[in-house]
């Protein structure tokens, strides 16, 4: 058995959870709703506030997508009940982000600003910054994949350097700097 797939998900208060035809499945909750469709081979359960998942054989092809619908439908129920966060860090001087609606402006040194329409799943944020701290940027959501692939796109438009770190960084993420060159011995 796959050591994940063979685990329920429990279902949080607040969260409901319905299978609907062709095996999909709908979650419900506080913070949004998703709907996640499942391969008919793979067996679905809704019982006593846990969702159960039961592969027919151990062909390797049930064992992949027996974790992997466990683990997607995990992340809509965590998603749904308490949002998934990341943060950013610009670092560099006059390096810069305002928010107002779905809508973020970068300035980050370029001779242009870059805006960015978020999807109406994601909400941001930006703290107040004090002297000498670095802008951060929070982003919220209930869709772990659409939030990650929108940090990965406003990382992109200034990947941190290996020399001096600037550019646009996650929180905690930790940089491969370069020593960069020494002079010339005479």
């Amino acid at each position: 058995m796959s050591r994940i797939g063979k685990l329920p998900v429990s279902l949080p208060t607040g969260v409901s959870v319905e299978l609907l035809d062709g095996n999909v499945l709908k979650v419900k909750g506080p913070h949004g709703e998703m709907c996640q469709k499942v391969d008919p081979d793979i067996k679905v359960t809704v019982e006593d506030n846990q969702i159960k998942f039961e592969r027919p054989t151990d062909q390797p092809r049930h064992r992949s997508m027996h974790g992997l619908y466990r683990a997607l439908v995990h992340n809509m129920v965590v998603g749904v009940s308490e949002q998934f966060t990341t943060q950013q860090e610009l670092v560099g001087v006059g390096y810069r982000v305002a928010v107002s609606g779905q809508l973020l402006t970068f300035s980050l040194g370029y001779s242009h600003e870059i805006q960015l329409l978020l999807p109406k799943e994601v909400t941001a944020e930006v703290p107040d910054v004090r002297k000498g701290e670095n802008p951060k940027l929070v982003l919220k959501s209930c869709d772990k994949q659409l939030l990650g692939q929108v940090a990965a796109k406003i990382r992109s438009f200034r990947k941190p350097e290996p020399y001096k770190g600037k550019g646009i960084k996650f929180v905690g993420e930790t940089l491969r700097r370069k020593a960069g060159k020494t002079a010339a011995a005479k």
